[in-house]
């Protein structure tokens, strides 16, 4: 089995994606550990976050979880996080060459489109699962009508995924769902708040498995 596949498979499992975005480095490691207490098996690091490369890499440490890191927005940052280690790569946006890039390494790619048409072009490129941001501006709904025609792709809607509309997105034909600072929160990590990180991802795990 590919390392792709198996990444893919694993974020089949739980179907939720914990996004960690501008938390301290100091608190993100043992945020990373509530969150994965509670059933969560997939971590997103974004770019955009301070010392992001060196918790990916640090992260990797921690058992039962994927590490995977976010906004990554052309070639040179989808290279550096692979050599940190990164088994997945996320974006707002599709880049052709970012997609190549991961799959030339065996690296999930999981471009970001809005559009049918940049759906179809994420498709043709490779990318065997495809984040729809924001999914907060179309809803459930709308992944219903993409996989309309086309069906059989596997969708990730990112952006104002909830606790209330979780199931929704899955009912709906979703892959898995992106969760942001409702799971990875900077303040609760701030606090120390592990069993309460630890609680809001058994929710949104049982939420988005029909549990």
């Amino acid at each position: 089995m590919s390392k792709i596949q198996e990444m893919l498979d694993r974020i089949g499992e739980t179907k939720v994606i914990a996004i960690v975005r501008g938390v301290a480095a100091e608190h993100a490691l043992d945020m990373i550990k509530a969150l994965r207490d509670g059933g969560i098996e997939a971590i997103e690091v974004t770019m955009n976050t301070p010392a992001a490369l060196e918790i990916i890499e640090a992260a990797q440490q921690i058992g039962g979880i994927i590490v995977g890191a976010g906004t990554v927005l052309d070639v040179a940052n989808a290279q550096a996080v692979i050599e940190h280690g990164a088994q997945f790569v996320l974006a707002p946006s599709l880049d052709v060459e970012v997609i190549s890039t991961c799959l030339q390494h065996d690296v999930l790619p999981v471009p970001g489109v809005f559009s049918p048409t940049e759906l179809y072009q994420a498709h043709r490129s490779g990318a065997p699962l495809i984040k729809v941001f924001p999914a907060s501006s179309v809803g459930p709904q709308y992944i219903k009508d993409l996989l309309g025609p086309f069906n059989g792709l596997k969708l990730l809607p990112v952006g104002g995924v909830s606790l209330e509309n979780a199931a929704d997105f899955i009912a709906h034909g979703a892959y898995a769902i992106g969760v942001g600072s409702y799971l990875a929160n900077p303040t609760l990590a701030k606090e120390g708040a592990w069993s309460t990180l630890t609680e809001r991802a058994q929710a949104f795990v049982s939420a988005a498995n029909n549990n």
